[in-house]
């Protein structure tokens, strides 16, 4: 780490920072001279800065604050180091950052420790999760009193629909895409295709496999900073928030994995289209605590108006082979690569938590040998299936009072999202459809 910026003589000031519950960036600016320090010691703050609300608040009824003193976390760099941000104008690093306790343990209030602890029980078992995302966005220009796409910066028009695989629509704005993949060469973040989307001015950015899902989820919140920073930039907003527009689908966090034994292989693998009976156990883990992790895969008020039928979202706990309409699909294709993508997750999740409830859940299929109902065939909104909570609140009750969330997440996290949420529910009431559109177009 010190070596990097040995090598970037030009960078003046670092960024320290972690993500809190709602995947925000919190942390602090260091001068560049400093920077030994934070990586030998690490920095500090309060063990409730990971957990304020989506408008930066304390949450009123936590212990973490005057309860037990507001006490300070340690927080050390994670094993990504230094990279550039290339978004701002000055020379500037990022170091990534997670929190600890005092004695070195870590913060079981930390989403990044959280989707650790259950990438260590796949080691404990000799397994690896391979995993890779698709993220949508809209580019947006907000700065009039209604939202609408941006002008191309090549003919100055606005597109006036979606464009689905459109190549015009990349073209239009491709000094953005290319500046784009220009910085996610810079950060090491392994951005493969983009195509343009169903929606007004939507776009998505397929991230390649990974075979280590901390480092999965890292190019995920990294790529949604960048994104967003880069966009202003260019003079106009990306937003991940999960429905932007009522009259277009909404933004999805698709999410592939599958999983590898100690010599390698392919567990979910049978050489044939159906998969093993692995892959059978995952997904009807993934099923069973699809209910009442909901919150995780949709975790704010606007991420309901995604999850609505026929919108390209799936509302029904199913799966699939090669069926969009289910929550869990399993893709065709080569059999060596056979893997289950996960459906649910909006574009305004916290990937750690997304990732950690999805592997987790198909963790406990496979320990436990559960077997899931049969697949559905043909349009899964017109079936008879059980439904995935249809509002913010159920999702917050499911999450509250379930027995499953606790095989993947531990307790402290558990109690301070809820409280988080409770509190967001509350105050989120006192704005107009307008302003929540305000807070979550920059913020998620």
């Amino acid at each position: 780490m010190k070596d990097w910026l040995r090598k970037h003589p030009d960078v003046r000031t670092i960024r320290v920072a972690a993500a809190d519950l709602n995947g925000q960036a919190r942390g602090k600016r260091v001068p560049a001279r400093f920077a030994d320090k934070v990586v030998k010691d690490g920095t500090r703050f309060p063990f409730s800065v990971l957990n304020l609300d989506i408008w930066g608040e304390d949450i009123d009824e936590s212990p973490l604050v005057f309860e037990q003193g507001d006490q300070d976390g340690v927080l050390k760099p994670t094993e990504r180091g230094f990279m550039p941000m290339p978004w701002l104008e000055a020379p500037t690093a990022l170091l990534p950052i997670w929190m600890f306790r005092e004695n070195g343990q870590p913060y079981e209030g930390d989403p990044r420790h959280a989707l650790r602890a259950v990438v260590e029980r796949y080691k404990a078992r000799g397994l690896t999760p391979v995993c890779a995302m698709e993220l949508e966005f809209f580019l947006i220009d907000d700065s009039g009193k209604t939202m609408q796409v941006p002008a191309s910066p090549r003919s100055g028009k606005r597109r006036k629909a979606a464009e689905t695989l459109s190549i015009r629509a990349l073209d239009a704005f491709d000094t953005f895409f290319t500046d784009l993949y220009d910085a996610c060469e810079a950060m090491d973040i392994p951005a493969d295709t983009t195509t343009s989307e169903t929606g007004l001015g939507q776009f998505e950015v397929n991230l390649m496999h990974c075979d280590d899902a901390l480092r999965a989820a890292d190019d995920a919140w990294l790529f949604k900073m960048l994104v967003k920073g880069l966009a202003r930039r260019h003079g106009f907003a990306a937003s991940f928030m999960a429905k932007p527009y009522q009259d277009y689908s909404g933004s999805g966090l698709h999410t592939h994995f599958s999983v590898l034994d100690d010599r390698g292989d392919n567990i979910f693998d049978s050489g044939g289209p159906k998969g093993t009976a692995a892959l059978r156990h995952a997904v009807a883990g993934c099923l069973e605590a699809m209910h009442d992790s909901t919150l995780l895969f949709a975790p704010h008020l606007n991420s309901y108006e995604r999850l609505v039928p026929d919108k390209h979202a799936p509302t029904a706990i199913a799966w699939g082979y090669e069926n969009r309409t289910a929550a869990i699909r399993i893709p065709a294709g080569n059999p060596a690569a056979r893997r289950i993508e996960h459906r649910v997750a909006g574009g305004d999740v916290n990937p750690y938590l997304m990732l950690a409830a999805i592997l987790g859940a198909a963790l406990s299929g496979i320990e436990d040998q559960k077997e899931p109902p049969a697949p559905v065939a043909g349009n899964a909104y017109a079936l008879d299936l059980p439904q995935i909570p249809s509002s913010w609140d159920a999702a917050i009750d499911a999450f509250e009072h379930s027995d499953i969330i606790y095989r993947f997440l531990p307790k402290e996290l558990v109690r301070n999202l809820v409280q988080t949420k409770r509190q967001e529910l509350h105050y989120i009431a006192e704005l107009s459809p307008e302003e929540q559109v305000e807070l979550y177009l920059d913020t998620v």
